[in-house]
């Protein structure tokens, strides 16, 4: 018999944050963990560790005379989709770096610092390890350093298993190196360089394509029977930034264009100025095997290759005749592959990327053309 005098039984329950579904400890856990890999990104002026409210940057230590400051941010897109089905988390944070860093660069600027954010309904410090790790390895190929970030733990925002990556980063140039554009002209030269596969864009498609068609993306590659097809398809995106730094420096470069979203044929014009024209020559370089078979996989019509997917060109520069041979020669030596692949000419502000019968498994000479 209860003594009347009990309001045990009666006493509100105690709530937690770890019964809502958060566990601090898990994110403090993980703090401590990449605290390394973020401080090996280290660079001049940055020095500062994790754990604080913000990053600093010291942009008179990193040996700026009259910089302007250049800032991005991106994500993954539906390849992240692809990372958390097939379990592939180490390659991922590169491409987050990639497409801020590789935006930082068509102005010209140096990459200085990179910031993460990683969202997830349930933190697994395994995973989000990993994904950080790519990520400084990303900050490495770019030469920036990893200065912060936010772990978000937000239950029944997210399916179990799945996360989300959004990156922000801040670069530097001089003011007499800006590349807006405005010295691209007629007759310039457009050299492309060799992208390492599908990279960040397009994957919607990709991942269309393979339900629809019953991938096995554990076996090997059709087109490659030593690769998988899944690696081939998470190949990281190619970071050029310091490769090109140096022609930028030189002013050899009069403009660069970061192949997206969009393709070839949407990217190029938001580096012109009014009145030039880029027109792309598809049977300058060789497709890419892997963009072959996407091709054929999806019946898909040269025109919608050139502005849904990079084609095999991930970078695209304009130069004046007489410095192609000279940044040619540069690239190279820094273990990029440089094509040739067109020019500019008088006419609308846009692109037109055309081939022959025998590009791109077209049937016919075909073009198609962007006018921004």
């Amino acid at each position: 018999m209860s003594n009347a005098n009990d309001s045990s039984t009666d006493r509100p329950q105690s709530y937690s944050y770890a019964q809502a579904g958060v566990n601090i400890a898990a994110g403090n856990a993980l703090v401590k963990a990449i605290a390394p890999l973020a401080k090996a990104t280290r660079r001049a002026g940055a020095d500062a560790d994790l754990g604080g409210f913000g990053g600093f940057f010291d942009l008179k230590a990193a040996g700026f005379r009259d910089p302007l400051l250049v800032a991005a941010n991106d994500g993954v897109g539906t390849k992240l989709k692809l990372a958390i089905d097939s379990g592939r988390h180490d390659t991922v944070g590169i491409d987050l770096v990639a497409m801020c860093a590789n935006d930082l660069i068509v102005q010209g600027a140096e990459p200085l610092f990179f910031l993460d954010y990683f969202a997830t309904g349930r933190l697994e410090n395994g995973i989000a390890e990993r994904v950080i790790a790519g990520i400084a390895e990303g900050c490495k190929q770019a030469g920036c350093a990893l200065i912060g970030g936010e772990t978000a733990e937000m239950p029944g925002m997210y399916a179990d298993g799945d996360y989300d990556l959004a990156g922000f980063c801040v670069g530097a140039v001089e003011r007499d190196e800006a590349l807006t554009g405005s010295k691209v002209q007629a007759g310039d030269v457009l050299l492309g360089l060799a992208s390492s596969g599908v990279h960040s864009n397009g994957y919607s498609l990709v991942r269309r394509l393979a339900a629809d068609k019953g991938w096995k993306l554990d076996r090997p590659a059709l087109f490659d029977q030593d690769v998988l097809l899944i690696d081939a398809l998470m190949a990281p995106t190619r970071i050029y930034v310091k490769a090109l730094l140096p022609s930028i420096r030189k002013g050899d470069i009069h403009a660069l264009a970061h192949i997206t979203g969009g393709g070839l044929l949407e990217n190029i014009p938001r580096v012109l100025p009014d009145g030039c024209h880029a027109v792309v020559d598809a049977d300058g370089w060789a497709q890419p095997r892997l963009m072959a078979f996407l091709q054929a996989q999806g019946n898909i019509e040269p025109a919608e290759m050139a502005r849904t997917f990079n084609c095999g060109i991930g970078m695209v520069l304009a130069v004046a005749e007489e410095n192609v041979a000279r940044v040619t020669t540069d690239l190279e030596a820094a273990g990029e592959t440089v094509h040739r692949i067109g020019a500019i000419e008088p006419g609308a502000k846009g692109c037109t990327v055309r081939g022959s019968a025998e590009a791109w498994s077209a049937r016919e000479a075909w073009e198609a053309v962007h006018n921004a």
